[in-house]
């Protein structure tokens, strides 16, 4: 294919796969990776923040919240941010692909951005909410026009490993807000924030975190100043066929097919991750404070290890994901899509299931949590290699989101089922105030066999160009 670098020719194959890359084939995928990376770095500044948040919004002047109220919220939170991340996907997945991928990645990044700091002026539960579900407008766009971009503009041979890449620096905004909230709490609990008032009120770490995630609004004036839409997406738009349209996608069999396996394999593994995994910090808080509660440190003493503790534990899971979505996309070229997607389901199935099931002590997180986030999210890499394969340059941003992202609308239930569960149905089970999490996250793993059940109807894409 030509390169989409002004003024320069195609480039053969030969040597590793970044050997084919321009100079601007690189400039397209970091912009696209920082775009991303800055994304899940909001993301994950919530599902970090989200339990004192709850903490200090759901709390009366009659006294603290209780932890089944905090649970319960917790997952209406989360499942409201995943309906306005699946709202946002589809609406700016036509966008990217009726106006363009780079026009459409400045939209949604200025809206997640400004959304995540509005969420620091939250004063109770539903404007918390409210924020978190414009946030999530723009969170669920980006991942579409991004993918569909860095799909379009590089050779066909360097695009699983550019995709692959392109997902797993997501980790590293992962890590990066995991970073945030330990350095943020470690100095709110050695009282390094009383300074910050507002009114009579100290400032909350939590709400610091929230404004940090304003930061990625910078990255949309570099795109707007040098990324060019991709030369396949430039055909497409001079020709007279319609663009981003779901009638059209939804009138071609083959194309209705691709959209519906691909959304439930997206509801799979979203809820896996959001649904479960990512409840594993909420589960391990309890453990860590119970651990330093015993060893008879003082509550500023627990609040602060119980903070750098929730964050390493983010971090290693992030790590583990990272290597896991690179191992998807080594081993999708060799082994095809459909395999690799199958090993990544059984894995992820049987390590969360170990995690929620056996981790009783906090040295575990070293080796349990990099495991289940490998696994995890190695499922993610997946998608964004293989959604793009699936549809038609004029309908490509169109269908990637509505598999993406249709599959949040109805994973949004994740996170409310594991509230419900451990909040409701398993609250007075077990004998440790963690107990009914680990119910809860132990029965929703099945989640992972939906995805693995639906394999034998998802085409096989290995070695075939995308399709135009």
């Amino acid at each position: 294919m030509a390169s989409d670098a002004p003024g320069e020719g195609p480039t053969e194959p030969r040597g590793y796969w970044f050997s084919q890359l321009t100079r601007y084939h690189w400039f397209v995928l970091t912009v696209a990776a920082l775009g991303w990376l800055f994304d899940t770095m909001d993301q994950q500044l919530f599902t970090l923040a989200r339990a004192p948040a709850m903490a200090e919004l759901l709390a009366t002047e009659e006294g603290p919240a209780s932890p089944e109220d905090t649970s319960f919220y917790g997952g209406l939170a989360t499942a409201i941010f995943l309906i306005g991340w699946a709202t946002g996907g589809l609406g700016f997945g036509v966008l990217g692909d009726r106006i363009g991928r780079a026009r459409t990645m400045i939209w949604t990044i200025l809206i997640y951005s400004a959304c995540t700091g509005l969420s620091a002026l939250s004063v109770g539960f539903w404007d918390f909410a409210f924020y978190r579900f414009l946030t999530g407008l723009g969170v669920g766009g980006e991942f579409a026009v991004g993918v569909a971009l860095v799909a379009e503009v590089m050779p066909d041979r360097a695009r699983p490993y550019a995709l692959g890449l392109l997902q797993a620096l997501s980790a590293v905004g992962n890590v990066s807000a995991a970073l945030i909230n330990m350095g943020l709490g470690v100095m709110e609990s050695g009282g390094g924030l009383e300074s910050l008032q507002v009114g009579d009120q100290p400032v909350q770490a939590w709400r610091l975190m929230f404004v940090v995630g304003t930061v990625p609004a910078l990255l949309a004036l570099i795109i707007r100043r040098k990324l060019k839409e991709p030369e396949r997406w430039q055909a497409t738009h001079d020709t007279s066929k319609r663009l981003g349209s779901y009638a059209d996608l939804f009138s071609d069999p083959q194309l209705r097919r691709n959209a519906i396996v691909g959304l439930i394999m997206a509801f799979s593994g979203v809820v896996g991750l959001w649904g479960i995994g990512f409840f594993s910090y909420d589960v391990f808080r309890k453990v860590f404070t119970a651990q330093f509660e015993e060893a008879g440190l003082s509550p500023d003493e627990v609040a602060e290890s119980v903070a750098i503790w929730i964050s390493m534990t983010s971090i290693l899971q992030n790590i583990g994901g990272f290597f896991g979505i690179l191992a998807f996309s080594w081993i999708t070229p060799f082994i095809g899509r459909r395999k690799a997607f199958a090993f990544a389901f059984v894995a992820a199935m049987l390590s969360t299931i170990m995690v929620f099931g056996l981790m009783d002590d906090r040295y575990q997180i070293f080796w349990m949590i990099p495991l289940m986030g490998f696994c995890q999210l190695a499922l993610f890499g997946g998608y964004a290699i293989y959604f793009p394969e699936l549809f038609p340059t004029r309908l490509r941003s169109t269908g990637t989101s509505f598999c993406y992202n249709v599959g949040r609308f109805v994973a949004a239930v994740g996170p409310f089922t594991f509230g419900y569960l451990s909040g409701v149905v398993f609250a007075d089970m077990g004998e440790t105030p963690d107990s009914p999490m680990r119910y809860a996250g132990v029965t929703m793993c099945a989640i992972f066999l939906l995805g693995l059940a639906v394999l034998p109807f998802a085409p096989e894409t290995k070695d075939q160009p995308l399709p135009e």
